[in-house]
């Protein structure tokens, strides 16, 4: 290679180990090219995954009038049911259908709607 730097073993190693489950033929060849006599898909050089990164900090909540969608928001995932059906109430959409009727009930499924059944 002219005119660069030789990339570190520190910097390829990781990105064999991603490119193995699609191109094994190739990660195989590389892996043992960097001097290691086990195969790619033995032993602990997998990364490690950390659920605390993968959890949504937040989500698109529907809000429902009688079954149709009249609104969204994005609401924090710790929320309660109460919390919500506040936050949705004061929602501009959703308060022109409510100050015109009386909800009958509220149907709250978490992390996905709220729905407003009016009278």
């Amino acid at each position: 290679r002219s005119g660069g730097r030789m990339p570190q073993r520190s910097e390829v190693e990781p990105l064999v180990v991603m490119i193995a489950p699609f191109a094994a033929h190739l990660a195989e060849e590389i892996w043992e090219i960097y001097g290691h006599s086990k195969s790619i898909f033995t032993g602990t050089n997998w990364p490690e995954c950390n659920p605390d990164k993968a959890r949504d900090e937040s989500v698109e909540l529907a809000i429902q009038i009688n079954g149709k969608l009249r609104a969204t928001i994005t609401i924090q995932v710790d929320i309660d049911k109460e919390v919500v059906e506040k936050i949705s109430r004061t929602e501009k959409n959703i308060a022109r259908y409510l100050e015109t009727a009386t909800v009958k009930r509220v149907i709250y499924v978490p992390h996905r709607l709220i729905n407003f059944v009016l009278e």
